[in-house]
């Protein structure tokens, strides 16, 4: 991030998505409120121009001194066998003291996007796969294909930075790329418009028909026949089609996003995805290209790997890490009542409330978040990227990047409330 002046900055990084687009342009005014100058988006704009509310800590909804607050909060946790501590809305360092207090308290962690983020990390954990960087699409990709979402939705400048960038460091013509819509319904294809006007191949199903149509199209990639003259109301002559455009592209990817792929055991269906890439690269290059992250899910799962060696839903009751997707998935251990107590975190977004709970509850996050939120102790803390400094890994997970101040703030950081807890134990 560059200060232009006192209160404009160029080169930011935004939280908002798992691009991390890192060239937005932020004016503050005499009252602090920010501004997306340029090369901002919906969703960029949503989060830095948010107004925060004047907010301060409570202990059973009545205002207190923040050292009551996280002396309130420690004794819940040392009153508990089996606290929860999810949501986890945060950033790297965010994270890292929220998994030593874990550590300390013998708690389960399970993030609020871990429903879907699962789908991909199933797949890693069984057989592998070949994916890609943001990188390397800008400057190789030739053929696009995206499976069951629009992209947009969820990454609304990954067309605008990744596939019709007007430079490639090859001299590519960015503007002969192709793209094609695999699966879904009434998809925003409108993206996929090269600047020359090339439209792109859309070949529309029901989303819950995805798993015969990957299934097949890896078929048609191995050489295999089909006697089917449609698979899912997907003409067999327009897949076959398909197969030939990607065996026959230089540097082909294929792109989903896991959120989108809301059916039983969609994680097949990924895994069809990352085996037809490395059928693909027998003879030619092909990558593929998980997208979507949002509230610091991938940040999240990369600093529990690496303190862990675990991704979300492990736990430290027996004082060890342990992991188990199934188990210790928050609504699970609720439903179950296997949890008593909970800790919640979301920093980014205040809509992101915690589920309701018949249980001592402590809830870290946005100050716009105390109207709506009933719990035993609110924390207000300020949100890396505005009101201090933080790091998030990008949706590729290969490239981790600073998150700036950009106004001053008297909310404490999340890994300051998280450690005073700590010590208060």
């Amino acid at each position: 991030m560059k200060h232009l002046n006192a209160s404009t900055f160029e080169a930011v990084t935004c939280p908002a998505c798992g691009l991390l687009c890192d060239d937005l342009k932020i004016e503050r005014n005499a009252t602090d409120q920010l501004k997306v100058t340029a090369n901002g988006c919906a969703k960029s704009i949503a989060f830095f121009e948010r107004t925060p509310k004047e907010s301060k800590p409570t202990i059973a909804g009545a205002p207190a001194e923040l050292k009551a607050a996280i002396a309130k909060a420690a004794e819940i946790l040392r009153g508990s066998n089996q606290p929860l501590f999810a949501g986890l809305g945060t950033e790297v360092q965010g994270m890292r003291s929220v998994m030593s207090l874990a550590d300390k308290v013998g708690a389960t962690l399970d993030h609020m996007n871990a429903y879907s983020s699962f789908r991909n990390t199933l797949v890693v954990q069984n057989s592998g796969w070949q994916v890609t960087t943001l990188t390397e699409v800008r400057n190789r990709v030739d053929l696009l294909v995206v499976i069951g979402t629009d992209i947009v939705s969820h990454n609304p400048r990954f067309f605008e930075r990744n596939i019709w960038n007007k430079e490639s460091m090859f001299g590519q013509d960015t503007a002969s790329r192709e793209v094609v819509y695999l699966g879904g319904q009434n998809l925003d294809t409108s993206h996929g418009v090269s600047p020359n006007g090339s439209q792109p191949t859309v070949l529309p199903c029901d989303l819950e028909k995805i798993p015969e149509v990957t299934a097949a199209l890896r078929a048609l990639i191995l050489g295999k026949s089909l006697h089917a003259i449609e698979v899912a109301g997907i003409k067999t002559t327009d897949l076959k089609a398909l197969a030939e455009k990607l065996k026959a592209a230089k540097y082909s990817v294929v792109t989903w996003v896991s959120s989108d792929l809301n059916f039983d055991h969609a994680e097949l269906s990924i895994q069809n995805i990352t085996e037809l890439v490395i059928a693909l690269n027998a003879k030619t290059r092909s990558s593929g290209l998980p997208l979507g992250g949002s509230e610091g899910d991938y940040s999240v799962n990369q600093t529990s790997t690496w303190t862990s060696g675990y991704p979300m839903r492990s736990r430290f009751s027996r004082g060890i890490p342990e992991y188990d997707p199934h188990h210790y998935r928050a609504e699970t251990l609720l439903e179950n009542n296997e949890a008593d107590a909970m800790l919640w975190v979301s920093t980014f977004n205040p809509e992101k409330l915690p589920p309701k709970a018949n249980m001592p509850s402590i809830v870290i996050g946005h100050p716009n978040m105390q109207a709506q939120v009933n719990a035993d102790v609110f924390i207000p803390v300020g949100t890396a990227g505005i009101d201090h400094t933080g790091t998030m890994f990008r949706i590729d997970s290969s490239v981790s990047l600073p998150l700036g101040k950009l106004k001053n703030s008297d909310l404490p950081s999340l890994n300051t409330v998280i450690a005073a807890i700590e010590a208060a134990l």
